[in-house]
């Protein structure tokens, strides 16, 4: 099936540790397009340099470098051909920031109105049995349920659909994305 413009552009969001990398791995291996998580990017870039945009540091700073990340690759991502799976979108920023309990920019919320995914959004919920932290994923299990329930939110409040992935084996997961973009 052949699409065209927001029509190929597709989100997966959900908590910290819901399998959505991983699905976006598997997805980059069988041939997709795919935009990796802006929030690792810029923990790993902010580390490397020593500075303070980081989820333990000055939040706002990095919400602000996160979605300076995602409206780059989405506009990219509109250059080429093909469905791209991204692992996370420009209103997950949003998400976070209400999150923090930060305000939300006036940009930011320009940005997200005019740069809009394809409907459904694709939401990893919370998993109890998957879920590990690392270095750059530092929330409690909590936190991370709670983040899910923000995504959702945050993207039904944009006018979205958000589908939850099964919880089963990245294979699964594939199968399910693949069927129900008709891919």
């Amino acid at each position: 099936m052949q699409f065209s413009g927001i029509r190929r552009l597709v989100v997966l969001t959900g908590g910290p540790g819901g399998g959505k990398t991983t699905l976006v791995e598997a997805l980059a291996a069988r041939g997709f397009r795919t935009v990796g998580e802006a929030g690792r990017a810029v923990i790993r870039a902010e580390e490397a340099r020593g500075g303070t945009a980081l989820p333990w540091g000055d939040r706002a700073a990095f919400a602000a470098r996160m979605a300076e990340r995602d409206e780059a690759a989405y506009r990219a991502a509109l250059e080429g051909e093909g469905v791209v799976i991204f692992d996370r979108g420009l209103p997950d920023t949003l998400g976070y920031l209400s999150l923090c309990g930060l305000p939300e920019p006036q940009a930011l919320l320009r940005a997200v109105r005019r740069c809009r995914y394809r409907s459904p959004v694709f939401l990893a919920p919370f998993w109890p049995a998957i879920f590990s932290g690392d270095a750059e994923r530092r929330q409690d299990a909590a936190e991370t349920a709670e983040t899910a329930h923000v995504m959702r939110r945050t993207y039904e409040g944009l006018g979205y659909e958000v589908i939850d992935l099964p919880l089963a084996p990245v294979a699964e997961r594939v199968r399910f994305l693949r069927q129900s973009l008709g891919v």
